[in-house]
């Protein structure tokens, strides 16, 4: 189910997503959307890679892409 949502802007925000949706052929609506889903697929990301991060200054075993696809048999 879809949720609506409001959102108040300056004037000058609002004509920037209007240009650069008219340009990618796309309605404000839409437009703004696909930013909203872009930004929070980086933030889960970014979320991702912090754990990452932390697993390696704990100390924590990693491995390589190679070495991953070796262990599982995948390599080519």
């Amino acid at each position: 189910m879809n949720k609506r949502v409001t959102l108040d802007m300056p004037e000058e925000m609002h004509q920037l997503i209007v240009e650069y949706a008219s340009e990618a052929g796309a309605e404000p609506d839409d437009y703004l959307r696909q930013m909203i889903q872009r930004h929070l697929e980086d933030m889960q990301d970014i979320a991702a890679a912090e754990e990452a991060m932390e697993s390696i200054r704990n100390g924590e075993l990693t491995y390589t892409l190679a070495e991953v696809k070796q262990r599982l048999g995948l390599d080519d």
